[in-house]
């Protein structure tokens, strides 16, 4: 059998091992290895392998030959593996050049600017680094941290206020969706309910969230009815004339009496927990109802005999339209008046009244005039019998 030879390389010393018949021989690899064969008539050419790499350890380089048999591959490979240094020592090299004369040279080589500068931050840092940890160690800093979760709702108020100014200007322009328009309502609502009585109570239970969706309920009677009619939630264009209001600072007078309103029953009123309840709060259920009614039965009765919702085509007489000339505005005053008597503020009540009455009142004489323009006869005819515009049988 013919014999093969492998030559391996070692830092502590050369050897190469030698193998002949099955028998495996070992010898340094100063001394050369005689081949023998049985088939010495058969001369083969060495072929060399497509596989040529380097193996370098020390500066001594190492290359192996192999002679193609009928037993092994035709191979010629020279295997190199290059350690470098450089690579390992790049983050520990200023470390290395690092010394006593360097460190001399270089404080020697600073300005005073530098010095001042360098002390400057050094400073800093040492008081950022001292405060930091005072203030991790002190107890009273995770107590005032724990207030966050006290005036997290004050965060969320004034952050819908926000979003509701921005929504209520897209509005006024026409391009606020429907998601905007709700927006716009709810930090409104947030800001009359919500907020005056957690300012007083310094927390919020019982009426305050009932007259929360209650009030979302109401004032989306429209919204819905357009749903109804028209499959949308969005108003269609009509005559401007029929945008009957009264000047714009009336407008925003009676925006802040309302809101004042308001806030005035939060603080009259008692703290929300003695605010008793029970059968003691049935008027107040009755008098929602009856807001809720009054404000639906309005709403469809206007829209059945008008175009676009807001263009009358006659003189609506029935429903709530029997009793008083402007029930809509009337469910708007009884909604106030009853979120007033479930707080328990009579004073507000007074006010809030006043200003719904002054208020209405003008816009209702703007309304009757255009109607009347618009039906002559007809509409006198109707003020006559019926002679009450908010409140029936007193005014």
């Amino acid at each position: 059998m013919e014999a093969s030879s492998v030559v391996l390389h070692s830092q502590v010393l050369p050897f190469g091992f030698l193998v002949r018949n099955n028998k495996v021989s070992l010898r340094h690899l100063d001394k050369q290895l005689a081949i023998t064969d049985y088939r010495r008539h058969q001369s083969l050419k060495p072929v060399k392998s497509p596989l040529h790499c380097s193996y370098k350890v020390s500066p001594l380089s190492l290359s192996l030959t192999r002679t193609r048999t009928h037993l092994l591959p035709p191979l010629r490979c020279s295997y190199s593996d290059t350690t470098s240094s450089d690579s390992q020592n790049t983050l520990l090299k200023p470390l290395r050049n690092l010394s006593l004369d360097s460190l001399k040279q270089t404080l020697s080589q600073l300005t005073p600017i530098d010095v001042v500068k360098w002390s400057g931050v050094l400073t800093i840092a040492i008081a950022a680094t001292k405060w930091t940890v005072n203030l991790l160690f002190n107890p009273f800093f995770w107590m005032y941290f724990s207030w966050t979760w006290l005036f997290w709702p004050w965060f969320v108020a004034i952050s819908l206020a926000i979003y509701g100014l921005y929504s209520f200007r897209k509005h006024s322009l026409g391009e606020a969706s429907i998601f905007e328009q709700l927006a716009v309502v709810t930090s409104v609502f947030t800001w009359l309910i919500l907020v005056p009585p957690a300012h007083f109570n310094g927390y919020l239970e019982g009426w305050p969230f009932a007259f929360f969706f209650v009030y979302h309920y109401f004032f989306f009677f429209n919204v819905s009815v357009r749903k109804r009619l028209y499959g949308d939630y969005y108003a269609r264009p009509h005559d401007p004339k029929w945008d009957v209001n009264p000047p714009k600072w009336y407008r925003l007078l009676f925006c802040v009496g309302v809101m004042v309103g308001h806030w005035l029953a939060a603080f009259e009123g008692p703290e929300l927990h003695r605010i008793p309840g029970g059968w003691s709060n049935l008027g107040v259920w009755i008098f929602i109802l009856v807001a809720l009614l009054m404000q639906y039965n309005s709403t469809l009765y206007l829209a059945k005999y008008s175009e676009k919702v807001v263009v009358p085509t006659d003189v609506v007489q029935f429903g709530p339209y029997r009793w008083v000339r402007h029930p809509i505005y009337s469910s708007t005053i009884l909604l106030f008046v009853t979120y007033c008597v479930a707080l328990r503020a009579p004073l507000s009540l007074l006010f809030m009244v006043a200003v719904c009455l002054l208020y209405y009142t003008q816009k209702a004489k703007l309304e009757e005039a255009l109607m009347v323009e618009t039906f002559g006869d007809r509409y006198l005819e109707y003020a006559a019998k019926v002679r009450y515009k908010f409140i029936p049988f007193i005014y």
